[in-house]
């Protein structure tokens, strides 16, 4: 599901995935960590209006400068930090100019837009922190949760009257290995062996899901206390 119509509350579970695994995401999501992408998130992109000449810069810290953005003039906001905005429009003098800029060059019609805005952000950044601990959370979209978990082991799916339901279930393996004790017949010494390698199931982790939405989380096999995160609840971005 994506949209950014969604924000969490909930209990937050780190679940392990292999190490290849682990570092090619964590790779994936530190390589810019405090920097959002509307298309990864949003189905339609956001429009704002230019209200001022502003500069546009190459770098989201305002180091290189690329040019200016042309007044009146509608641009589409294609990411963002806390403090600049990333855009895609016309310079001053006409030609095509992408880069970012200060917040205050922009206007939107809806009164809370900013506010809004500023909700999307802070649940996005905490969605990719969850995703780089290989955590579920209740909140999360089950595109969030298979970036973080992967394929399910296991899916059920119910469609009622008021929409979909279902859960996903993922099973977790420890690789445990055997050994076996042989004598060496040139010097007469015991010698452990490795004999093969198991797969044995270690615990088990239902994700339960309305709508696209994860409502709750099951454990199997008890690893302690959770991870409790309290993020903002759902939020409706319509424009």
């Amino acid at each position: 599901m994506k949209a950014g119509i969604i924000a969490l509350l909930g209990l937050a579970l780190v679940l392990p995935l292999s190490a290849e695994t682990k570092q090619q995401r964590k790779s994936l999501l530190n390589s810019e960590p405090n920097v959002i992408y509307l298309a990864d998130i949003l189905e339609e992109p956001i429009k704002l209006k230019v209200t001022k000449e502003a500069p546009v810069f190459s770098d989201k810290e305002g180091r290189q400068r690329l040019g200016f953005l042309k007044a009146n003039q509608t641009v589409e906001l294609e990411g963002m930090t806390e403090k600049a905005y990333r855009i895609r429009g016309m310079g001053r003098t006409n030609n095509g100019i992408a880069g970012w800029v200060g917040p205050h060059a922009f206007s939107h019609p809806q009164e809370d837009f900013v506010a809004k805005l500023k909700q999307l952000y802070e649940r996005q950044i905490a969605v990719n922190k969850i995703i780089a601990e290989e955590g579920v959370a209740i909140g999360m979209t089950l595109g969030e949760v298979e970036k973080s978990r992967g394929k399910p082991t296991k899916t059920s799916l119910r469609r009622t009257a008021k929409g979909e339901a279902g859960s996903w279930e993922y099973i977790d393996y420890d690789e445990v290995k055997h050994y076996v004790t042989r004598i060496d017949p040139l010097t007469g010494r015991a010698i452990r062996q490795l004999s093969h390698v198991t797969r044995e199931e270690t615990g088990k982790t239902v994700v339960e899901f309305e709508d696209g939405l994860v409502t709750a989380l099951q454990e199997e096999e008890n690893k302690g206390p959770g991870n409790v995160r309290i993020i903002v609840p759902p939020l409706v971005f319509g424009w």
